[in-house]
């Protein structure tokens, strides 16, 4: 259980970390200070909103070309990783007397006929080899936007 909920903290770290790199590239994208990005940063609720609103103003005030595709790469692998983070957060966690772990997903999904909710999953070895990985991706994106800020000189202080 400790392995489990210390990789879970690194998540959450490294997830935090990262996400709060969009503030300089809201800074940069827009032109406006520091604080105001962050009051806009604060005021959009969800990661998804945030990575969205970088994607448009990419689009809006980038030129098609590299740096724009980078910037867009970017966010579109920031995105395939918040079903990670969402996974460990939002699910309601099973700890058996046997000693295993399962992770209930507290989210409906509709389908055309059904509904399906609390989809279950088994933290076995493969799933904690899985979010070591998950973990090495999340740290090497937070490098690449860090690289990505100095490169094209965004505010970054």
């Amino acid at each position: 259980m400790d392995s489990v909920l210390l990789r879970v903290g690194k998540l959450n770290y490294a997830w935090s970390n990262t996400e709060s790199l969009l503030v300089h590239l809201l800074a940069g994208l827009t032109g406006m200070d520091k604080d105001s990005a962050i009051v806009v940063f604060l005021s959009i609720s969800s990661t998804k909103g945030r990575i969205e609103l970088i994607e448009r103003l990419a689009k809006l005030r980038l030129s098609a070309g590299p740096k724009q595709r980078e910037l867009l790469e970017l966010m579109t692998q920031f995105g395939r990783l918040s079903a990670v983070r969402n996974r460990y957060n939002h699910s309601i966690w099973s700890f058996q007397e046997d000693g295993s772990i399962s992770t209930i997903l507290m989210r409906i999904a509709d389908r055309r006929d059904r509904i399906r909710m609390g989809q279950r999953h088994m933290l076995d070895g493969d799933q904690m080899a899985r979010l070591d990985l998950d973990l090495e991706t999340l740290s090497a994106l937070n490098r690449s936007i860090w690289r990505y800020l100095q490169e094209y000189e965004y505010p970054i202080e």
